[in-house]
């Protein structure tokens, strides 16, 4: 069985497309971690189910902090029960996770509309769900 590339290649490859004016990844990969990513944020606070948003979430740059409209998230690794994320600040739980391209995003299902981010709809409605007819909605 042939040995798989070394993570060094990996690294080496998305250098080389990005000075080659290749396009990234994709528009919620990591590889475009300076901008952000487009993220599903739901906030729990002790219960099933909480608001929810589509915004963009930027890291940190080790990867380990996320950050939205101010607010910090670390991992629960996988201490929460029904979160997976937390904010430093108020130690209050949120679900945070990349959005599917049929919707559905959040952990429990609920028929709470999620509002999107201004800077984000056309990204989410035209790269994420691929329906760009649907980019002046802003809740999903």
């Amino acid at each position: 069985m042939p040995k798989p590339p070394s993570r060094n290649f990996a690294v080496f490859k998305r250098v080389a497309a990005s000075q080659s004016g290749a396009a990234e990844l994709s528009p919620t990969g990591k590889s475009n971690a300076h901008s952000g990513r487009i993220m599903y944020i739901e906030r729990k606070a002790g219960e099933l189910t909480g608001a929810a948003r589509i915004g963009r979430i930027t890291f940190s740059q080790t990867g380990r902090t996320l950050y939205y409209r101010g607010k910090k998230f670390q991992s629960l690794k996988g201490a929460g029960p029904k979160s997976n994320f937390y904010d430093l600040d108020s130690g209050e739980d949120y679900w945070i996770s990349g959005p599917k391209r049929r919707g559905g995003d959040a952990l429990y299902p609920t028929n709470i509309p999620v509002e999107i981010d201004d800077d984000v709809r056309e990204d989410y409605w035209r790269d994420i769900r691929r329906q760009p007819e649907r980019s002046h909605e802003r809740t999903a």
